[in-house]
């Protein structure tokens, strides 16, 4: 089996574990904080956008890759970089206004699979930045080329999922909180 049919494969399965995970930890606040409680929803609004905009810049690089223009390529995924950056510079300012609060992840089960959740897409978008970094170095050295060309594709099914992933978290963890669970649960 190739190696990226496995690797796509564990990642979907280790994603789809965690979301379920929280799911059935959601409710377990054990007599501590809710997420309507700690979460400011227009500041995870603001970092949803971000990251949904590094999505369309990593697009218009992609575009700019099938149009030969290698420096637009580079600068596409300097702006992606920066996007996505400010999102984990987001990410991290939230978990220590909550751990500054108390709400640290042994206060609850709901904190723990909170931190859990939102830290594993952190972890994979820090990953995706590390690689888009080495990506306008590979591109800047050796141009567009075919090895390049897939790598840069490759890279943009993975960002392309965080995002994805990022929907699905923002709608468990953060719109389930302030919608209400029985509005979410109907749809």
């Amino acid at each position: 089996m190739p190696a990226s049919i496995t690797t796509r494969t564990a990642t979907t399965m280790t994603m789809t574990a965690e979301l379920a995970t929280f799911g059935v930890l959601v409710n377990a606040t054990a007599g501590g904080p809710t997420g309507k409680q700690l979460f400011e929803l227009p500041y995870v609004l603001g970092e949803t956008l971000l990251l949904l905009a590094s999505s369309f810049t990593f697009g218009m690089g992609v575009l700019s890759m099938n149009a030969n223009q290698r420096g637009k390529v580079v600068g596409w995924l300097a702006a992606t970089f920066v996007l996505g950056a400010a999102f984990i510079g987001m990410e991290i300012y939230e978990f220590a206004h909550l751990i500054s609060d108390g709400a640290g992840p042994s206060t609850s089960a709901f904190l723990s699979g909170y931190f859990t959740l939102v830290g594993t897409h952190g972890l994979h978008v820090t990953t995706g930045l590390l690689w888009i970094v080495v990506m306008m170095h590979q591109i800047s050295r050796f141009g567009l080329t075919p090895v390049t060309r897939r790598r840069i594709a490759c890279l943009s099914l993975f960002w392309h999922f965080l995002d994805l992933v990022w929907i699905c978290v923002f709608s468990l963890v953060y719109l389930r909180e302030f919608l209400g669970a029985k509005h979410l649960d109907r749809m």
